[in-house]
């Protein structure tokens, strides 16, 4: 299992991306989460630049693509917004050879649960499309969302990633476990998180997991902000304990607003079990 931040520790002295993967070395750290999530805003030759360092130092790259994108959107021009957003991010990407693109699918809105899972397959088609055309690999990485008026629940996203892995696509779930509890209010104990994995394992398999973890924030409607581990009622040990037990492998990244000090807390913590 290898144990990253999402973005540029706050640590790193120098802000850039480059500066970042420094720093996650330095850390002892295995990977960090590429933030595009105001906007694809890094270039080709940039990317490639990125790309040459995180292998030189061998820490692990991924990506968040922008938190504007809905693929459930009636309206044309914001639908085809968010399949340039992501296939963008997936392109830039795949310079510094991304092992994933974590985005939001989108929301609810005022559409059924069935039409807009058809809308957002649809979208996500037409992002594959394109990369496909300029033969682009990417590894898909839709969320697990932590409010209800989310696209995002986890039976949804192993049903899209099945249909899609059945025509030789790579899309899985990004699992954010703290979305998950804070959406339902429970899924916190280590029995519970079992039953998260295993659902895992028996649709997509669980040896390349890609996991958020971080405490969380919550009311009757999901998800309000992320909170440190140990300033939360999350129960993040039992977590560990469910994903060594189960023989998870893969990438985890920590969403705690203090990012490091949790990501190796976490790593030690793995360590020690």
């Amino acid at each position: 299992m290898l144990f990253g931040v999402a973005g540029v520790p706050h640590s790193s002295k120098g802000r850039s991306t480059i500066d970042g993967i420094k720093t996650i070395k330095k850390l002892k750290l295995d990977a960090m989460e590429v933030q595009f999530v105001r906007g694809v805003k890094m270039g080709e030759k940039k990317a490639k630049e990125v790309g040459k360092v995180a292998e030189k130092l061998n820490v692990v790259l991924t990506v968040h693509a922008p938190y504007y994108i809905n693929l459930n959107s009636n309206e044309k021009e914001k639908f085809n917004a968010s399949i340039e957003r992501l296939y963008l991010s997936a392109k830039i990407g795949s310079f510094f050879n991304a092992e994933g693109i974590v985005f939001h699918p989108g929301y609810y809105l005022k559409s059924s649960k069935q039409k807009a899972y058809e809308r957002v397959k649809l979208g996500i088609e037409e992002v594959l499309k394109k990369l496909d055309e300029e033969k682009i690999s990417a590894k898909l990485r839709p969320e697990t969302t932590g409010k209800q008026t989310q696209f995002g629940e986890l039976d949804e996203l192993l049903r899209l990633s099945v249909e899609f892995l059945n025509v030789g696509y790579y899309v899985k779930p990004c699992v954010d476990f703290a979305h998950i509890h804070a959406r339902y209010r429970r899924y916190n104990s280590y029995e519970e998180f079992c039953e998260i994995i295993s659902m895992v394992e028996e649709k997509v398999g669980i040896k390349d997991m890609h996991i958020h973890i971080s405490g969380i924030d919550y009311g009757m409607r999901g998800e309000r902000e992320h909170l440190n581990l140990n300033e939360s009622d999350m129960k993040w040990m039992d977590l560990l304990k469910a994903l060594k037990d189960k023989g998870a492998d893969g990438i985890v990244i920590c969403e705690s607003p203090n990012l490091e000090e949790d990501a190796i807390m976490i790593k030690n913590a793995w360590k020690s079990i």
